[in-house]
Parts: structure tokens; C-alpha cells; sequence
């Protein structure tokens, strides 16, 4: 890798031919794609010189296709080309010591095999559990406006409890969460916020497969680095002890108690479930340092021509998982080409593109959020300390791993949630020839795992995009099965390296979608909402005096 490309900004990109603005390049979104996920970025971890890189290298593309700073305001009335995102690091200086006591038997854990266990960011960098109690509380879910809880009048504290990953109607397909589609009850992150809201020692979240979504080695690793925003009371948000229990450890524990995990498992998808102790007790030692580093989101700007301050947002994560243990090719190195070059390849040419056509009436703003893998920190710190207005964001469009095997015939988006903004998209993509698809994996929780979500959180209507689901070559058959080879080999693995085989045909059709949709908005005055009985609709409707 030459050096000198990050420190020049990827001008030489600049350099070529001039194209209309529309004519967005393959070879352009190819080489962006190929930089990113180099090795010598390092595979772009917060807070390491691979970040650095990365930031380099995104602030000299953004300039050299005519965008301008838009981050932090310096002293002299100035913008840089970052938002620093102060987060707390917590970083394992030991080897846990883990072990439970199943049946009588204490039984060493071994970390990333048996359980998943997380470098603590409760404020304590030394954490020591000794013989505390697992309790098995169901799903975790406490959800008064469904009349469920699986706590009941339970008292937790100092306990350790294990928690099912998923909604309780999950395996039956229907309920009172959603049916197939994952409700922010079955995300691990939600589990891990209730069990710190009820005082308990720590929380293991049983991994299955399906029900997660993603395979055992996904978590099996960067467990020794766990990245959060900076909180005056830690402890109120993070338990001592966080991580993962791997399915045949609380199958052995079921067992040893006198019952089963599938029958555990069944008697948790009932209303009255009542938490039951395992029978089983847990000893952990964690030692940790902790610091505090500034992550970088970077971002750039196109000043609306008319009404400059309502603003565009396009959003993408440009961190990876960085250096780790080696593969079995001995590869240490998390190179996220899917996961999230390609979203970062196609901002750029975004900006290019609008910046040749002279831009919208709106401003158009290209934020590339950093920490996402850690939790979406990037974006939860810009929805947290917005450089624009939230209430005067028109929306979101977030793209993270499109599609790199060819043009569909569909689009979608992560999750089901209805909204304006996806019905704009919608129009816009049949004026393409291209029909809009529900989430073909409702029950993976996406509309939770991108970053989008912080936005929606705060009100702001925000879709992630999608490529769709209907692959031009190869049809629903083809897309499905390339779904699930990245899932069970790629996703958050080494493996996710570029590809000269790739057909990037598609996103230059994702991007004409994208355009239109952001140029339709940058050119009228509308304002999209969220459609009546969602539950970021009040929160939107709240702010809208100051849009009218």
C-alpha cells in the first residue's frame, strides 16, 4: 500500500475525467473498496493507528470530490473533518479466570470457547465473582406494556442470570413480540441494559445460532477490548460480568439440574414462566485497565443553496474489528470489505456526485461514524451531540455492506418499520424498475444492529438500505444462498476481504436509487415522519414547531 494515497486524500480520484453527476464509476467504488480494506489499515479498530489511517484517508476523499469540513467548530469559527467521540476502553490485561460449579464438579471455562466473556466497563478494572448463583430468568424480558415479564417479583441482585438470546415467540413464529420479526426485547444489548437496571452480579446470554442470527465465532472474538461512551455511573448501565454462555455449557448445566434445555427453553416461551435457579454457581476474575481515547466520526458537508440549515444525512461506519488472534491461514487481520468498505465506497462517489450536480436546497451532510461494532457509539454520540440540529435533519440513509454479486431487482431495508422516508424510496425505486422487499430476515433484530438506529431513537426518520433480495442474475435462490455463506464464514471473520471477482454493477444502481431519493428530499420542502403507531413518531412530532 502507498503510503502517500492516504496522506493525499485519495486525489488521485479526483484526477480523472469529468462525468456527469450521475455517472457514478465502478472503478471508482472498486479502488475505494480495495484501499479500505487493505491490510495496511489494519482493519480500522477505534482508537489504533489503523483508525488514524482510515480517517486520513476518508478526509482527503471527502475534500478531493469538493465537500467541506463538517465536524467539530474549531476556535477560530472553523470546521475540522472530525467529530471526536470520547469513549471509555476497557482492556483485558489478564486471561479471565473462569469456572462453574455444574453437578458438584467445578469445571474450568475456557474464554471464546465456552463462554464469551467481555472486558468489564462497569467503572471496576478488577472484578472478582466467587461462587454466585446462576439464575436462568428466560429471555430477560421485561415488557409491562405485554403484560410479560420474565422476572416477576424475582430479586436478582448479586445473582448471575442466563438469558436466551431472541423474543420469547421466536420458535414459534407468533406472539406477543413481533412473531418472526425481532423486537429490541430479544437484542443482547436490551438484556444486558435490564440486567444492570436490576442489580444483577453479571449476564450470560446463551448463543444459538438461528435465533442470534450469526455463528458462535462472530463473538468468539475482540472480547478483550470492549469500547463504551463516557457515563457518570457505569455501573447503572453494565453489570460486572457481561458476555456470552456457548449452547452445549447450559445444555450440560440443564441436565445437571434435572431438566433440559430445550425444555427450559420451552417453559421460558410461556407467560408464566418463573425464573429457576441452575443448580450451578460461577467463579470469574477479570483484570482490566481502562482509558479513555477519542474515536473519530468523519464528516463532510455540501451546503444547501437554499435552505442550508435543514440538513441530509448519509451515514456509514468505517470502523472494522482490527487486529486479532490468527485464523487457520494464519491471517490476523479483520479487513471488513463487505462489512463496511463497500457502504464507505459508495458515500464517497455519493458526494461526488451531488457535489457535480451542484447540490440540493438542503445541505447535505456524509457522516462516517466510527465504534460501530462496539455497540453503534459513533452514531449514538451524534445522536447525543448532534453538530446539526436533529429537529431540522430531514432523515437518515444509512448504508452498511451493500451488495457486491450484481444488480437486483428489489431493495429493502434492516427491519419492518414503516415510515415516509421508505415510502419516498419506495416511488422513487419504481421509477427505476425496482420494487421495494420486506427484510428477508426479520428475525436477526437489523433494524437495532445499524446505524440508523441511534437516529430513529431520537426521532429522526432513518432507514438503513439494502440491496434487495432478488439478485438479476440468480434470482431470491442465489441471493439467499450468498446471504448465508457470508453469515456463516465472512460475517466479522478475517475472510471478509475484497474480491476482483465482484460485480459492483449493482450498487451503481443502489446509488441512482439513493440519489434520487436524497435529491427528491434536498429539492422540496417535505418533511417525512413516521408512520401513525410507531414508537419514534411521538418523539418526531415533539420537535415539529420548530420545522414549521
Amino acid at each position: 500500500m502507498n503510503r502517500l494515497l492516504v496522506a493525499a486524500g485519495a486525489i488521485a480520484f479526483a484526477a480523472s475525467l469529468p462525468v456527469a453527476a450521475q455517472d457514478f464509476s465502478i472503478e471508482r467504488i472498486d479502488q475505494h473498496i480495495r484501499t479500505l480494506s487493505d491490510d495496511w489499515f489494519e482493519g480500522r479498530a477505534p482508537g489504533t493507528p489503523g483508525e488514524d489511517k482510515t480517517v486520513a484517508y476518508l478526509s482527503g476523499a471527502f475534500a478531493s470530490v469538493g465537500l467541506q469540513p463538517g465536524g467539530d467548530l474549531r476556535s477560530d469559527g472553523t470546521r475540522a473533518w472530525t467529530q471526536d467521540v470520547i469513549l471509555n476502553r476497557s482492556t483485558m490485561v489478564e486471561d479471565p479466570q473462569l469456572s462453574i460449579d455444574i453437578g458438584g464438579e467445578r469445571v474450568a471455562m475456557v474464554q471464546d470457547q465456552d463462554l464469551a466473556v467481555r472486558s468489564p466497563v462497569n467503572g471496576m478494572e478488577k472484578v472478582e465473582l466467587k461462587d454466585v448463583p446462576l439464575l436462568f430468568v428466560g429471555y430477560g424480558t421485561h415488557a409491562p406494556e405485554r403484560d410479560w415479564s420474565d422476572f416477576k417479583d424475582v430479586d436478582v441482585t448479586g445473582k448471575v442470570i442466563v438469558a436466551l438470546v431472541n423474543d420469547p415467540d421466536f420458535e414459534v413464529g407468533e406472539g406477543d413480540f413481533g412473531g418472526e420479526a425481532m423486537t429490541y426485547y430479544g437484542r443482547w444489548t436490551y438484556k444486558y441494559e435490564e440486567a444492570a437496571r436490576r442489580g444483577a452480579a453479571g449476564i450470560l446470554v446463551v448463543h444459538e445460532t438461528e435465533p442470534a442470527s450469526y455463528p458462535w465465532g462472530v463473538i468468539a472474538n475482540g472480547n478483550d477490548v470492549t469500547l463504551d461512551i463516557v457515563r457518570e455511573d457505569p455501573a447503572a448501565a453494565h453489570t460486572a460480568l457481561q458476555g456470552w454462555m456457548h449452547v452445549d455449557i447450559a445444555s450440560r448445566i440443564f441436565e445437571a439440574a434435572g431438566t433440559s434445555y430445550e425444555d427450559a427453553k420451552a417453559m421460558a416461551q410461556r407467560r408464566d414462566f418463573q425464573p429457576m435457579e441452575m443448580g450451578a454457581t460461577i467463579d470469574a476474575t477479570l483484570v482490566s485497565r481502562s482509558e479513555r481515547i477519542a474515536a473519530k466520526n468523519v464528516v463532510g458537508i455540501l451546503p444547501g443553496t437554499e435552505r442550508p440549515g435543514e440538513h441530509i444525512l448519509f451515514t456509514g461506519h468505517h470502523d472494522h474489528l482490527g487486529v486479532g488472534e490468527p485464523d487457520e491461514t494464519g491471517d490476523r487481520i479483520y479487513n471488513g470489505a463487505i462489512d463496511n468498505a463497500t457502504g464507505l465506497a459508495l458515500m464517497i462517489e455519493m458526494g461526488r456526485a451531488f457535489v457535480e450536480a451542484g447540490g440540493t436546497g438542503r445541505s447535505l451532510v456524509f457522516l462516517a461514524v466510527g465504534a460501530e461494532e462496539s455497540g453503534l457509539l459513533g452514531a449514538k454520540y451524534y445522536a447525543a451531540n448532534p453538530l446539526y440540529p436533529l429537529e431540522t435533519t430531514v432523515g437518515v440513509i444509512n448504508t452498511d455492506a451493500p451488495g457486491v454479486h450484481g444488480p437486483t431487482r428489489d431493495f429493502s431495508i434492516s427491519g419492518s418499520a414503516k415510515l415516509g422516508l421508505l415510502d419516498i424510496m419506495t416511488e422513487e425505486a419504481a421509477k427505476l424498475d425496482r420494487r421495494y422487499s420486506p427484510d428477508p430476515n426479520p428475525a436477526a433484530g437489523s433494524f437495532f444492529r445499524s446505524d440508523h438506529f441511534p437516529f430513529a431513537q431520537a426521532g429522526v426518520p432513518a432507514v438503513s438500505f439494502r440491496s434487495g433480495s432478488d439478485l438479476v442474475d440468480g434470482g431470491t435462490e442465489r441471493a439467499a444462498q450468498i446471504r448465508a455463506d457470508y453469515s456463516a464464514n465472512d460475517y466479522h471473520q478475517q475472510s471478509d476481504e475484497y474480491s476482483p471477482d465482484w460485480d459492483l454493477s449493482g450498487m451503481i444502481r443502489d446509488a441512482e436509487l439513493i440519489y434520487a431519493v436524497a435529491e427528491r428530499l434536498g429539492s422540496s420542502g417535505a418533511w417525512p415522519n413516521w408512520a401513525d403507531g410507531s414508537e419514534f413518531k411521538a418523539l418526531r412530532d415533539a420537535s415539529a414547531e420548530v420545522r414549521d
